[in-house]
């Protein structure tokens, strides 16, 4: 007689993949919580004890879809290379990043633009990592002189909006046209060149 092996522990963070998966299949209008409950194993009660309510489930896998491309843009910040260097390769991570997102999954990128919209405090959280994010490459910037802006925070702000129609879902159709890279690259040169001027 074989012993077989207890299941795994259910953790927030399996329980995350699980809802990841039952979205891409179902889509955010037909998932439920049972759904997510079946795919594990284990009762819809069992998922409850790690988030309350099917709302509270939605924000955190939102929450962790948003979370990842923050962390790969904070190892571009931690970097220790010339501001602008870390600012050019920042702003080019944030849009293959985004780019990504949408054209390996297409449908679970819909599915999260969905959630996005339902989930304001996680976006407005993502926003203001993102930008602090900036902010911090800018400061480093007024510090060796590469930069002559004087409120980093601001400047960030204006950098992040200004360079929206790379980043900002909304206009991910337009991210596939031929163009595309050359308009960026062109976007990024005036920015660079507007954060150095005296």
């Amino acid at each position: 007689m074989t012993a077989t092996s207890p299941p795994p522990t259910l953790t927030a963070e399996r329980i995350l993949e699980a809802t990841e998966e039952v979205l891409r299949r179902h889509g955010p209008a037909k998932a439920t919580v049972v759904d997510v409950a079946r795919a594990l194993g284990v009762s819809h009660g069992s998922v409850y004890r790690h988030f309350r309510t099917k709302a509270a489930l939605r924000e955190a896998v939102t929450k962790r879809w948003l979370d990842r491309t923050s962390m790969v843009l904070s190892v571009i910040v931690a970097e220790d290379r010339a501001p602008k260097e870390r600012l050019r390769d920042w702003l080019w991570a944030l849009f293959d990043a985004k780019r990504r997102k949408s054209g390996d999954d297409p449908e679970l990128f819909a599915t999260y633009m969905v959630l996005v919209d339902e989930n304001g405090p996680a976006v407005t959280e993502h926003i203001d990592d993102l930008t602090g994010q900036l902010a911090e490459i800018l400061r480093d910037g007024v510090g060796t002189g590469a930069f002559t802006v004087s409120d980093p925070a601001a400047a960030a702000r204006v950098v992040f909006q200004a360079t929206g129609r790379f980043h900002d879902p909304g206009y991910a159709r337009e991210w596939v046209r031929p163009e595309v890279e050359a308009d960026f690259a062109s976007m990024v040169d005036l920015l660079l060149r507007g954060l150095s001027s005296p």
